[in-house]
């Protein structure tokens, strides 16, 4: 699910939803004021971050209100946390075998 996630985050407009989302709900209507994008091509990106599990929908009446799901970037977290470690500890390795020689 990560490889998703990552690529519905890597498209700077869908990046910018979830940062607006971050600071609460709002509308389709709403996400695609602010911008040039028709709401059709708002709901597009929406759609591809319910996929990746990163938010989900509701509609209520003619609105449908985004929401950033509570553990939307859970697994996100813990990929990059991972990769951290990893990458720590060859980093060090390297440069424990350099000091050496």
């Amino acid at each position: 699910m990560v490889h998703r996630q990552f690529a519905a985050l890597g498209d700077p407009t869908r990046l910018a939803i979830v940062e607006r989302l971050a600071r609460g709900p709002t509308s389709a209507g709403d996400l695609a004021a602010p911008t040039a994008m028709t709401l059709p091509a708002v709901l597009k990106h929406v759609r591809v971050l319910e996929e990746a599990g990163l938010v989900t929908t509701a509609k209520r009446g003619r609105v449908r209100e985004c929401r950033l799901r509570d553990d939307a970037l859970v697994d996100v977290a813990a990929w990059t946390a991972q990769q951290q470690a990893l990458w720590s500890t060859r980093l060090d390795a390297l440069g424990s075998l350099l000091e050496d020689t």
